[in-house]
């Protein structure tokens, strides 16, 4: 099979595209400049043997007037071979063409006639056929001046000059290809260790940064793919400690669950001591809340993976809807406390669903450290800087300072938290979200004594 030449150029490598990008352009040059050189040359030569045929046949003309044939004996065939040139009297009366007998005939043309009739004062032609430069001028009424010159002296000038000129082009060429490959391979050696570097993390698994030299466009890619395996390797422990937290969350519940379960099976074995009905009934709750422990973690888990995925979010929302939902949730949930609400309109661009997690999460973490009997507050308000807040206060002992920074972190849980129902995920769904919509989420006290949590969203009103 046959390629096309765009075909070939590209399978051919980067620096061997390079490599002849500047051949190519070197040539174009050098070929553009010989042309010129050549052309130019060429018509200062034949423009200097022209104003030579012309000065002799001016100054044989303007001398003095003789008959045709004195004129040829004036002129013998010697003197003109010396000279390298043809002369000739052209007679337009008899149609005469007298020149030196041992002499060679010069050529003629029909308006070497006319400038012998005295239609024209010269006329000047190659003729092919001889290889020669003729020129004829008016001598007497009558007559017409012939003067040939050969144009094999200028003709080897120019052929000794083309062949300079393509040696120097090919020379220059060479060197542009061998300019180019260095260039090439001196340029393209941070490409080289960017594809080596790709190529090992792809067999490897290694994110080790490449090291960068210069602020060319090269290393500001480098810099990039450095910034691009910072962010995979990141993402990687993050990864890798959402397994090992969830692992070491989920083994505890479900260790219980294992107790219980042999427990059960273990009395209703023969010859075996029986648990009593109250016994049973316990480990029954027991189970049952540790199966609701499960599916809460569960649930948070693939909430928190979903929110780790980068979505496009472009669906209007309207946040009191949201909250409004969120709190008839947190209503069912939780009936021994009473909420504080007060909502001022507005609208955002994001995930509704995701939103009201977050509110609930908000909700149900209050409720789980309020007192029974007291109030949760929850405000929506505008704070004039293009953005909302949604506060969230509860009644209860407050978060400690050595925990403020740690709240939102995927499975932290106070010494307080760690004897409540609850996955330590929630609070780090909240923050997800936030940031997945433009905003923040942040720890603090209530002024009621308890903890207030804050959701900062962008929107308008």
């Amino acid at each position: 099979m046959i390629l096309e030449p765009q075909g070939r150029l590209q399978k051919a490598s980067l620096r061997a595209r390079v490599t002849w990008l500047a051949a190519f352009c070197v040539a174009g040059a050098v070929a553009l400049v010989s042309f010129g050189a050549y052309m130019i040359v060429r018509k200062s030569t034949y423009d200097a043997l022209d104003e030579s045929l012309r000065t002799r046949a001016v100054a044989v003309a303007a001398g003095e007037k003789i008959d045709g044939s004195d004129f040829v004996g004036k002129y013998p065939a010697a003197f003109l071979a010396a000279g390298d040139v043809k002369m000739a009297v052209l007679l337009a009366d008899s149609g005469q063409l007298l020149f030196p007998q041992d002499s060679d005939r010069p050529p003629t043309v029909a308006e070497a006639w006319d400038v012998a009739q005295g239609e024209r004062d010269e006329f000047i032609w190659t003729d092919h056929k001889t290889e020669s430069r003729v020129i004829a001028v008016k001598y007497q009424p009558g007559q017409a001046i012939i003067i040939a010159q050969s144009m094999s002296p200028q003709r080897t000038t120019l052929a000794k000059l083309s062949v300079v000129l393509l040696l120097i082009g090919g020379a220059g060429v060479l060197l542009a290809a061998i300019a180019g490959t260095a260039v090439a391979r001196t340029g393209l050696r941070p490409v080289q260790r960017l594809t080596e570097a790709t190529e090992r993390v792809a067999n490897t698994g290694d994110l080790t940064p490449i090291p960068v030299a210069g602020d060319d466009e090269l290393a500001r890619l480098t810099h990039s793919f450095n910034a691009m395996l910072g962010a995979v390797a990141e993402s990687q422990e993050r990864q890798r400690r959402l397994v090992a937290d969830a692992g070491h969350e989920l083994r505890t519940p479900l260790t219980s669950m294992r107790t219980n379960l042999e427990l059960l099976l273990a009395s209703e074995r023969p010859n075996s001591p029986t648990l009593s009905e109250e016994d049973k009934q316990d480990i029954h709750s027991d189970v049952r809340a540790q199966l609701d422990e499960l599916t809460t973690l569960i649930g948070d888990l693939v909430e928190l993976a979903r929110e780790d995925a980068p979505q496009v979010i472009h669906e209007p929302v309207d946040l009191v809807e949201v909250v409004e939902r969120s709190m008839d949730r947190a209503r069912r949930r939780a009936s021994n406390v009473t909420f504080d609400v007060q909502l001022q309109p507005w609208t955002l661009l994001g995930d509704s669903s995701a939103l009201e997690r977050a509110v609930l999460n908000l909700l149900d973490n209050a409720v789980k450290f309020s007192p029974s009997g007291s109030a949760v507050r929850l405000n929506l308000r505008q704070v004039g800087d293009g953005s909302a807040v949604v506060e969230v206060a509860d009644a209860g002992p407050g978060i400690a300072d050595a925990d403020l920074p740690h709240v939102f972190e995927r499975f932290y849980r106070s010494s307080e938290a760690r004897t409540l129902p609850g996955s330590g995920l929630g609070l780090a769904i909240v923050k997800q979200v936030a940031q997945r919509h433009g905003g923040t989420a942040t720890a603090g006290r209530a002024p009621e004594g308890g903890a207030l949590f804050t959701l900062r969203l962008p929107g308008r009103p």
